[in-house]
């Protein structure tokens, strides 16, 4: 099998490790030991995709009494008969968002005791719940969160931020579910998994302040309209802090991670032959920066085999911030292996793969691209300087003029950004490959058919990897 081709069955595996179909099912409670009402709300990328393995898991055993309403990114919708699914914009929110939290609020109004609040949630929900506080705005939040993606903060930042401006995030929305019992099952995009970061956390408690919200804002030197700022001085955007009695009755678990669908990736690697190394699943940082990194560790075990020997893949997951400093088409995931290409300088048998797990890097229906030792020389081939195309941002313009982007269609899930360099062993001789038999597949076409179709109270479980297909559609809508 061919590099490029192992690489792609790799991502597949790892997103298909997160389907909501293998991982859900196993966390939902028997409906026939809740004697009041079942609600089903949430919001996330993953989230009509959980919604319909509930419905799914729930049928014969007392679906009939379940109702309902979450809200997904626009195309990722999926077939529901109990629960509605309503879909939104992200990155940047719109009204149709806003719509959906305010009808959500209003739909866990007045329960009792007896009744059962089931929150589905994954990563895209803090753009996909955009409910302002009171005396701000859609337009301000819309400001505000575009004024966060272009700073560099890395999401745990970004977040704070919105947890302090929002109506429904930071263990508002369990609080207005009080007193029902809350049941929260969470697709983690986020490096450390940490809930109150996923989706900005609004059914788990907060222990941020209005105070570390608005060090944020300074330190990335944001603008805030002047309702934002005095809500955030006055500390009135204050969340709701452990320890609350109303989320008493309030728990969490998080179904899918990256570290699970990092090691779907290494099963299928050690498969084909390849050792595989999982450098972490939460690494952060400026993405031409971390791509720089990677690619030192690949040339080291070219090399010199330290710290690991070929053949061998190299894995890592979380998620890289962009500064941006042009105006180009990109993403993290592209800018971070554009990086790694140029740093690799056309290294004979380093191949690699970056993508973002919901199929969409940045705000293209793109999930990433793949490289090889003649990505740059492709490039400069075709007019391409690499080191511009970088200082542009523009990642996905560079990637697709060599017809390397990486296209999944919407995968209805989210467990961040998936990297992978595989380097090749050298020639028996101990050769490096520089006599032009360097492993390239630039004919091949990756085959995209192998895939598979905390805080206090939260719950971390390593779930099956599964099987299934990815679909390599064109269609997409994420990030």
């Amino acid at each position: 099998m061919k590099p490029k081709q192992l690489l792609r069955r790799m991502f597949d595996a790892a997103i298909a490790s997160s389907q909501p179909a293998l991982c859900v099912p196993r966390f939902l409670p028997d409906l026939a030991e809740v004697r009041g009402r079942v609600v089903v709300i949430g919001a996330g990328k993953a989230s009509a995709a959980m919604a319909e393995a509930v419905e799914q898991h729930w049928q014969g055993r007392g679906i009939e009494r379940v109702s309902g309403l979450v809200v997904t990114r626009y195309g990722y919708g999926a077939p529901c008969r109990h629960i509605e699914i309503a879909e939104a914009a992200h990155p940047v929110p719109d009204a149709a968002g806003e719509a959906a939290a305010r009808r959500m609020l209003g739909l866990v109004h007045g329960l009792a005791a007896d009744d059962l609040v089931l929150c589905l949630v994954s990563g895209g929900g803090s753009a996909l719940l955009p409910l302002p506080a009171a005396g701000l705005t859609l337009a301000d939040k819309q400001g505000i969160n575009r004024a966060l993606l272009a700073s560099g903060a890395t999401i745990s930042e970004m977040n704070t931020v919105r947890r302090h401006l929002s109506a429904i995030k930071g263990g508002r929305l369990a609080a207005a579910c009080h007193p029902a019992r809350v049941l929260t099952l969470l697709v983690s995009d986020v490096p450390g998994d940490r809930p109150i970061d996923i989706a900005s956390g609004p059914t788990v408690a907060d222990p941020s302040t209005c105070a570390d919200a608005l060090a944020i804002v300074r330190r990335y030197a944001i603008g805030l309209p002047a309702a934002a700022r005095e809500l955030l001085q006055s500390a009135r955007g204050e969340s709701v802090k452990p320890g609350d009695a109303r989320l008493a009755r309030a728990e969490a678990h998080i179904v899918a991670a990256p570290q699970l669908a990092l090691e779907a990736a290494a099963d299928v690697a050690r498969a084909a032959g390849y050792a595989a190394h999982i450098l972490g699943d939460s690494i952060e940082g400026e993405a031409r920066d971390v791509g720089k990194v990677l690619a030192a560790i690949a040339l080291q075990v070219a090399r010199h085999r330290q710290p690991f020997a070929p053949p061998c893949v190299l894995l890592s997951g979380g998620e890289t911030t962009v500064t941006l400093r042009g105006a180009g088409r990109g993403g993290r995931n592209v800018e971070c292996l554009l990086a790694a290409a140029i740093a690799l300088d056309g290294q004979p048998r380093i191949h690699g793969l970056a993508g973002d797990t919901d199929g969409v890097d940045g705000v293209e229906e793109i999930a990433g691209a793949a490289i090889g030792p003649d990505t740059l020389a492709r490039a400069w081939a075709a007019g391409l300087r690499p080191r511009d195309e970088l200082d542009a941002n523009n990642g996905h313009g560079f990637f697709q003029r060599l017809g390397d982007s990486v296209v999944t269609g919407p995968t209805r899930t989210n467990v961040n950004d998936f990297r992978a360099l595989l380097i090749e062993c050298v020639d028996a001789d101990g050769s490096d490959g520089s006599d032009g038999a360097d492993g390239s597949d630039k004919a091949d076409e990756a085959d995209g058919a192998d895939g598979a179709d905390g805080t206090h109270g939260v719950h971390r479980t390593h779930g099956a990897h599964g099987a299934g297909a990815a679909d390599d559609a064109d269609a997409a809508d994420a990030a």
